[in-house]
């Protein structure tokens, strides 16, 4: 009877995920999510078949050069940038579900390239295909979400962007170490057809149809997504005023936005905050390290099997996503973006000190190290600086310019993931591993005193301030 109690008192509580408002946000949330793990997926996929192809134990019929490898790995960060533009061109004129619907097609392509690969080139339109859905779902995924969910649950169900794609990275760890290179599109190519068949389960969201004046349509999602019936009076003046809100700011919005709005001290000032935030993402080596995570085993000294480590790496990865979407709503985005810049700026610098002396010395004793290292920074890495990623890049933007400009740093930030993506491979080879995570090192710090500094908490704020 006090567990029956204690379950009913659990389901009751607005902050629990499976309470009877929240469970439909949850779910449409995981669904959507499914274009993530896809996108993530693939990015841990190629990780370390990119090692395998650079090998005379290669599944293709043509060599790989470093080279090719480099623009392999960074070329979808190019395709990003076009997913960025015309996810945000389109997501406002046609709909975030229809932009959605769209996501799963250049995805599907991906596979279908990795399978008939005849020559490089084939790998290059793959990836770039491939960074088209990651760029467009990191543009309307965000949007769709903060859109659809309630202020005490937006940071956690937000967060699992970045968890489904990190668990994403994990399978593909796993099925590039442990299925045949020509065996696992087969499979892997339902996903996107399972995701395209789930986006016929929910309606667009309310805020959306309220800019397009469907009220009657925006008044059934609104009671789909807080699972309510019509006669809840509470609940539907809830959206009565939204609708209000919308529409105010909508005639308004037509009526005075100018450049002004883009040019006043709290606009400068979210922009400083995001873009800090996005180069301490970039620049810290989190994406590098997902993409090259084998290579930088390998130039580590380490004795233990870099297939193992690279699994484990993708264990972390969830583990730290995870926890933020424990203590987003909690404890504040702030406290998590501080923890993880400051920890990952400590552990790129002891990375860096364990391989400048593995050069000079037998450290087999230690070989364990840098499998340590790189799972304690992955995990702080993965609780604010890419948990927090686009939580913090929606909330921080005033409300009236807030669709333009997240569209602009998400682009910015496809610019800074092929830079890195190109940049790191030739940093290494430059300057060697220990000098290039140093650098890493130093950009987390330098985002790990802005945020000290400047960075205000966004912790249950109104998306319409």
């Amino acid at each position: 009877m006090k567990l029956q109690m204690k379950i009913r008192s659990m389901f009751s509580n607005p902050n629990c995920l499976l309470s009877q408002r929240n469970r439909h946000q949850l779910l449409v949330t995981l669904l959507v999510n499914i274009a993530t793990f896809c996108h993530g997926l693939g990015a841990g996929w190629i990780s370390p078949v990119m090692r395998d192809l650079q090998t005379e134990n290669s599944p293709l019929p043509f060599e790989v050069y470093v080279n090719e490898i480099s623009w392999i790995g960074s070329i979808v960060g190019i395709g990003s940038v076009v997913g960025n533009l015309l996810a945000g061109l389109l997501q406002d004129r046609i709909g975030r579900k229809l932009v959605m619907y769209g996501i799963a097609i250049p995805y599907t392509s991906f596979w279908l390239l990795i399978y008939f690969a005849q020559s490089v080139e084939y790998l290059y339109v793959g990836r770039f295909l491939a960074g088209m859905t990651g760029g467009s779902s990191y543009v309307v995924l965000p949007t769709f979400i903060s859109e659809i969910a309630d202020a005490n649950i937006r940071g956690r169900l937000g967060s699992m962007i970045l968890l489904s794609v990190n668990a994403g990275v994990l399978t593909g760890y796993v099925v590039s170490t442990n299925v045949a290179y020509f065996t696992a599109p087969m499979y892997i190519i339902l996903l996107p057809i399972c995701y395209f068949i789930c986006n016929f389960f929910f309606p667009e969201t309310p805020n959306h149809l309220i800019k397009k004046n469907k009220f009657l349509e925006a008044e059934r999602s609104f009671r789909f997504y807080k699972n309510i019936q019509k006669d809840d009076q509470h609940s539907m003046s809830e959206f009565e005023d939204l609708k209000a809100q919308l529409i105010k700011e909508q005639d308004l919005r037509g009526k005075s936005l100018t450049y002004q709005d883009f040019i006043n001290r709290p606009a400068f000032k979210a922009y400083a905050s995001a873009f800090v935030l996005l180069m301490s993402n970039q620049f810290s080596g989190s994406f590098c390290v997902t993409t090259y995570v084998a290579d930088i085993f390998t130039a580590s000294h380490t004795t233990l099997d870099v297939n193992m480590c690279t699994i484990i790496i993708g264990v972390m990865q969830i583990v730290g996503n995870y926890v933020t979407t424990l203590l987003c709503d909690k404890y504040g985005r702030r406290i998590l973006m501080l923890v993880s810049t400051s920890g990952a700026s400590l552990c790129l610098a002891a990375f860096g000190i364990y391989t400048y002396f593995a050069q000079l010395y037998d450290l087999t004793s230690v070989g364990w190290l840098p499998l340590f290292i790189l799972s304690l920074y992955v995990f702080l890495c993965n609780i604010g600086l890419v948990g927090c990623l686009f939580v913090v890049l929606v909330e921080v933007f005033p409300n009236k310019i807030r669709t333009a400009a997240v569209s602009t740093f998400v682009v910015i930030l496809s610019f800074t993931v092929f830079l890195t993506l190109k940049m790191f491979p030739i940093c290494v080879a430059l300057w060697g591993i220990s000098v290039t995570v140093w650098c890493c090192s130093g950009f987390s710090l330098a985002g790990f005193l802005y945020f000290l500094l400047f960075l205000e908490e966004t912790k249950g704020k109104s998306l319409l301030a």
